[in-house]
């Protein structure tokens, strides 16, 4: 479940990101200047929320998803942005157009691939996620 919250906000970030970013006309560093943070905050914001309906305290919640998820969104915002990067014209393409999304999802798809082993390989040496599974 720490993953999954972790890496839903990631994806929820890159995207409302990467759709203002895109759909203002931003180049491409622009767009990512905001959406990188957008993905750390959403992937943050849905750990600590699952952590504050199990009545923890604000301050141990932000703490622990700090810990907890910080390994596992710098690996997806690298891979994501390496990847959506690469494609000519995505970014530029506009959230109206099937280039811009079909990069956007594939960006997402290789990120989550290059993240999910990170997060086990953590959580098998009692770090990353495995320290929110007694909370989840």
């Amino acid at each position: 479940m720490a993953t999954l919250h972790c890496l839903t906000g990631c994806a929820i970030g890159e995207v409302t990101g990467t759709v203002i970013g895109s759909g203002l006309g931003w180049n491409n560093v622009a767009t990512e200047v905001l959406t990188i943070p957008l993905a750390f905050a959403f992937g943050y914001g849905f750990t600590i929320q699952a952590l504050l309906r199990r009545r923890m305290e604000p301050k141990k919640a932000v703490n622990l998803a700090l810990a907890s998820d910080s390994t596992s969104i710098i690996t997806m915002e690298i891979t994501d942005t390496l990847v959506i990067l690469a494609i000519p014209g995505a970014l530029a393409a506009g959230p109206l157009t099937w280039l811009f999304w079909t990069s956007l999802a594939f960006s997402l798809l290789i990120a989550f691939i290059v993240t999910v082993p990170v997060n086990r390989a953590l959580i098998l040496r009692g770090k990353g996620h495995a320290v929110l599974h007694d909370h989840h």
